[in-house]
């Protein structure tokens, strides 16, 4: 089971909740190709740049998988702070993450249960407890959001989401609230790539 948080999120300033929450209605989006969406996220909004370093282990690329998922499904391993998604014929796409920091890890199965472009933020409270000036709302595409260009909500017992970020610099680390925060060229690459419904096993 996943243990219950108490994040919000919004889409065009409805909230929704993503990384602890209870979600509300939202569209399902569907777009078309990833690398023009996010190229043209990058021309209105130029803190969409990753600010990926040239370190290999961070780096997106297709490796060999040796597990039991089905092709299709998201793999996440907080230890490894990485992301897998699982393709045919042995192989995966392995993306670096961000991971829950201490007392914030989770593990469990769940599903993408949405997917959401530009998505606003409103803190919950435990945020705003460990940063009282944090805006009750930060609009989607604001360079002080969290949550990047893109987030995809897990379903489960609380609520989580995978999701950009402004801050590249903890992709890699431990140090979100239990969300799985990627580079937001990467964010963007895996929205393009998995549809509401899509398996997510999430292991220690």
């Amino acid at each position: 089971m996943i243990s219950r948080r108490l994040f919000i999120i919004a889409l065009g300033g409805v909230p929704l909740a993503a990384c602890n929450t209870t979600v509300t209605d939202t569209p399902q989006v569907s777009l078309g190709n990833g690398a023009n969406t996010f190229a043209s996220d990058l021309h209105r909004n130029p803190q969409y740049t990753s600010g990926r370093s040239k370190r290999r282990e961070l780096a997106r690329e297709t490796v060999s998988y040796q597990g039991n998922e089905r092709p299709g499904t998201i793999v996440i391993n907080t230890s490894e702070r990485r992301l897998f998604l699982v393709l045919d014929n042995g192989k995966a796409l392995r993306y670096p993450v961000g991971v829950g920091r201490a007392g914030k890890k989770w593990e469990g199965r769940a599903e993408v249960d949405g997917k959401h472009v530009e998505p606003a933020w409103s803190p919950p409270e435990e945020v705003k407890r460990d940063n009282p000036r944090v805006p009750d709302v930060i609009a989607g595409g604001s360079p002080g959001n969290p949550m990047g260009p893109r987030a995809l909500t897990l379903s489960g017992g609380g609520q989580y989401a995978i999701h950009g970020t402004n801050r590249p610099h903890t992709v890699g680390t431990f140090s979100t609230y239990g969300c799985i925060r990627m580079f937001n060229e990467d964010i963007v690459d895996l929205f393009e790539r998995v549809r509401v419904g899509t398996e997510v096993v999430v292991t220690a």
